[in-house]
């Protein structure tokens, strides 16, 4: 193969683990047609029943005959899940059972009418709002699954369909679960055979029927209808072409693609901008993008067009569109600003809102964009004239929120217009009348800033009567003379007005700027702070205050055990959310998705759950409870929710490795402890032994019959060699008991005195050819010490000392007294320490000398350092002025706390 043609090596990866993803998920077959009774349902049945008899293990999981003895026909036979009953307002209904298709793990399962939706009022309360939902869920345990759908339940022709029959679909899907389904069988009847249909019965009742025909059931609205399946059908088509294109190597590369800005207002037709984007992007293949702008004027919205404006942007998401919040003084500015950065190639727009005077006054967003959008293709996509039920209150303007008036700003403004007058009238009889108008103009910008806009309209209009009132000839009468004045008086009170407009606007920006610095500020905060944190409790401290500060409410981070079940919270914070509901927190943990409040999962719940994604594995979940709704169903709150949740989940990750990484060295260090032991012992312990064997074979030889001094001194090297053994077993097993933290110390005051002199008693026979000189004060205080220990390690100084030294060499012990501490110092005028680092004496199996001149494993001075430290005290080797080495311990005289 060409240099030219070979794949990328990361596109390779991925496109191996998203088959590897696609084999672990079942297969979705979607029967498709343009309307109910074109037989859906009927051919999903019989291929059910062809399947069966080939041997598949294939359940009918829910299908609704609608009292068509053709459909119950083929039901007989076929094995069927029960149904899950759902008292609703008083009746019970059936339901498709969700949990009964999981537990049952059938190859395929059939579930009629993918759009339906479920009872969310209903008891028992369903998972999902959505069929289609359970139907993922499905798929995602590795379930096949088969159902029907009408081509006018996809989200993305709800305002077409709506434009052609006049009705207003209400149970919809998103297009992703079409596009995304492994195979979709058209089925296709001709509009004037399903009419015969549905007049014979086969369809509906016959009262059902008649209505049906002369209102959704006509036959342009059919003939509509299956061209627009007809149309899907084919898109998918080409959609999987071009796939099999771009996958081909010999391919050509593709032009570049198309990049749509959808602007959107909270309005009636934000939805059917964001419907058009969406068959605008299929159509070209293009990226897409949903923007809404925040203006001043968004923010005096009803709390009612408010969230209008959140269901916009969430449909958008659910269509598959990337949803942005920008913000600014002009939405069009805003707009084309952020068109520029992302290399938009195409904005669309709803038609102007602002028409007639008010549009000569101000013009509307979508004049400003179609005027300066220069290097944009604009569209401004008009509203369709039919309408479905729900339309009549889209149409209504903007109404702006009824805020409870603070009458008590209002009254400032007064004060401060009586302010202004007072002033005014010192200053009358020194300065012209235009000097008094700019102490008013002062005071209604004073108002702008301090009281907003309501009452800095109200002191600008009462600062043009007082003036007029109080200080322009003929004083106290609204009479003028001069008619200068009411150019005077029109140009304050519009001059004021504006003031007070523009710094009502810079205030909503700044407070809107302001929110959100505050936010990218927690979530810097957090990330630094769980930077450096590595305990889980501290983490989930971390978390939860960081993230329960920013939603307003309250949060829990919920870990598992080594079982997999999650636990309740780990802290008692008051920000820790009390009582999270484990059973949707372990769902959430099992399927890696977010549900609860703000999901299509399990709505109902009071907090919303969201999945710790690590690279390999769902570490947690993270529960959040805001104190308003609006906080997590904004998509930028979500978006900024999913970030917060990431770091965390990154931050886990990285102490779960930190973790791993420290037992793995433990590990790797015990391993290198054990195998070092087993090899100094095997060469320490072969001489020794060698030595024991022959001077017990010398004195058990009856041909040898050594004298009775003969066997004093072989038996004499017994027994010092056996010493000598135990000694280094001792020395083994204390240095594997500090390595492991198991040496418990029995503390309690002890004199020096009686330390040093237990430590020469039992070095008398080695230190017989070593004189040793004491210098130790009689006013020394106690030490708290274990005894045993630091005469053991007293033991191994002065050994160490008798072993690397020559006969005859002295061995001085002195002490001395520092802060809370006694200093015992023992040196000798021997060849003093080897060459290298003096601390390097106190590391395991270092040894002064060869092998060959002095044995030993290496580990006396290794255990004298551990028991010291293990005290809070510390040893410390060095060469002694005038020759020899110098060893200096430190014992503390109290315990250290």
């Amino acid at each position: 193969m060409a240099e030219t043609e070979r794949r990328d090596p990361d596109q390779l990866l991925a496109d191996v683990q998203r088959a590897e993803a696609k084999a672990r998920r079942g297969r979705l077959r979607i029967f498709f047609g343009a309307s109910a009774g074109v037989g859906k349902t009927y051919s999903m049945l019989e291929a059910a029943r062809a399947t069966l008899a080939g041997g598949a293990d294939i359940v009918v999981g829910y299908v609704e005959p609608h009292g068509r003895a053709e459909t119950e026909g083929l039901l007989e036979g076929l094995p069927q899940l029960p149904f899950l009953p759902v008292r609703y307002r008083g009746i019970v209904r059936r339901e498709f059972d969700l949990d009964a298709a999981l537990k049952r793990v059938p190859a395929i399962v059939l579930v009629d009418e993918l759009a339906h939706s479920n009872l969310t009022e209903g008891e028992p309360l369903p998972r999902h709002a959505k069929r289609w939902q359970d139907v993922e869920e499905l798929l995602d345990a590795g379930i096949s699954v088969w159902t029907t759908l009408n081509v006018q339940h996809l989200e993305s022709l709800n305002d077409v369909v709506a434009g052609i029959t006049g009705v207003r679909q209400q149970e919809t899907l998103p297009d992703r679960i079409f596009d995304e389904a492994d195979e979709v069988e058209l089925i296709d009847l001709p509009p004037d055979d399903l009419l015969q249909r549905l007049k014979a019965g086969k369809v509906y009742a016959a009262a059902q029927a008649s209505k049906a025909t002369e209102s959704f059931f006509r036959k342009p609205n059919l003939l509509a209808l299956r061209e627009l399946a007809l149309r899907r059908t084919a898109d998918r088509v080409d959609a999987a072409a071009l796939e099999f294109a771009g996958q081909s190597p010999s391919s050509r590369p593709w032009l570049a693609r198309d990049r749509f800005l959808i602007a959107v207002t909270p309005d009636g037709q934000g939805e059917e901008l964001v419907r058009i984007g969406k068959r605008f992007a299929d159509a070209l293949d293009a990226e897409w993008m949903v923007v809404s702008v925040e203006t001043p004027q968004l923010l005096k919205l009803s709390e009612t067009e408010r969230n209008r404006r959140i269901n916009v942007l969430r449909l958008a998401e659910s269509l598959g569109a990337e949803t942005v919040t920008i913000d600014g003084a002009s939405a069009a500015d805003a707009l084309l600003e952020y068109a520029r950065l992302r290399n938009i190639t195409r904005i669309v727009t709803g038609e102007a809102k602002r028409t007639g005077w008010r549009a000569w006054l101000r013009r509307s967003t979508t004049t400003e964009l179609v005027r300066r959008g220069r290097g944009f293709d604009i569209s401004v996509i008009s509203r369709r004239g039919t309408r479905g039920p729900d339309s009549a209150d889209k149409r209504l303007p903007a109404r702006v929120a009824q805020h409870e008036i603070e009458w008590e700003r209002y009254w400032a403004a007064l004060a401060i217009c009586a302010c202004c007058t007072a002033a005014a009238a010192v200053m009358y009889p020194y300065f012209a009348l235009t000097n008094l108008v700019m102490v008013y103009l002062l005071g209604a910008t004073v108002a702008a800033l301090r009281l907003g806009r309501g009452p800095a309209s109200l002191a600008a209009v009462a600062n043009v009567i007082v003036l007029d009132f109080c200080f322009v000839p003929p004083r106290f009468t609204f009479a003028v003379s001069n008619l200068e004045y009411l150019v005077t008086f029109a140009v304050m009170l519009v001059l004021a007005l504006v003031i007070a407009n523009l710094v009502a606007n810079v205030r909503a920006q700044t407070r809107v700027a302001g929110a959100r610095e505050r936010r990218t500020s927690l979530l810097y905060a957090m990330s630094r702070e769980l930077a450096a944190t590595r305990a889980f409790d501290n983490l989930a401290r971390v978390a939860v205050k960081h993230v329960a500060e920013t939603f307003s409410g309250r949060a829990a981070l919920l870990l598992p055990d080594s079982r997999g079940r999650l636990q309740g919270p780990r802290t008692t914070d008051p920000a820790t959310l009390e009582g999270p509901d484990l059973s949707v927190a372990q769902w959430v943990f099992d399927h890696g998705r977010p549900a609860g409040l703000g999901t299509d999962t399990l709505p109902a719940a009071t907090a919303q759950y969201l999945p710790l994604n690590a690279t390999q594995q769902t570490l947690g979940v993270l529960a959040v409870q805001p104190a308003q709704r609006r906080r997590l169903l904004l998509p930028e709150q979500r978006h900024l929710l999913e970030t917060f949740a990431g770091q965390i989940a990154l931050a886990i990750e990285r102490a779960q490795r930190t973790e791993e990484a420290e037992a793995a060295r433990v590990a790797v260090e015990t391993e290198s402890l054990r195998n070092s032991l087993l090899a100094s012992i095997s060469h320490d312990l072969r001489t020794p032994l060698a030595a024991i064997i022959a001077a017990s074979h010398a004195l058990n030889d009856p041909k040898m019959q050594p004298d009775a001094e003969t066997r004093a001194r072989l038996a004499g090297i017994v027994e010092n060699t056996a010493q000598e053994i135990s000694e280094l077993v001792s020395n083994v097993l204390d240095l594997m008991s500090f390595q492991f933290g198991e040496v418990h110390l029995n503390r309690d005051a002890h004199s020096v005195d009686v330390l040093v002199e237990s430590a020469l008693a039992r070095l008398e026979g080695r230190l017989a050819r070593h004189p040793v000189e004491l210098a130790l004060p009689a006013d020394l205080p106690l030490v708290d010490v274990d005894a045993l220990l630091v005469t053991r390690a007293l033991v191994n100084v002065l050994d160490n000392a008798a072993k690397h030294t020559p006969p005859g060499t002295r061995i001085t012990i002195s002490a001395g007294l520092e802060t809370d501490a006694v200093r015992l110092v023992v040196d000798d005028n021997g060849p003093g320490l080897p060459q290298g680092p003096p601390e390097q004496l106190f590391a395991k199996f270092e040894r002064g000398k060869s092998e060959a001149d002095v044995g030993g494993a290496g580990l006396g001075l290794a255990i004298c350092k551990a028991i010291i430290e293990a005290h809070g005290g510390r040893i410390t080797a060095a060469q002694r002025p005038g020759g020899g080495a110098r060893f200096t311990l430190t014992l503390p005289v109290r315990a250290p706390r």
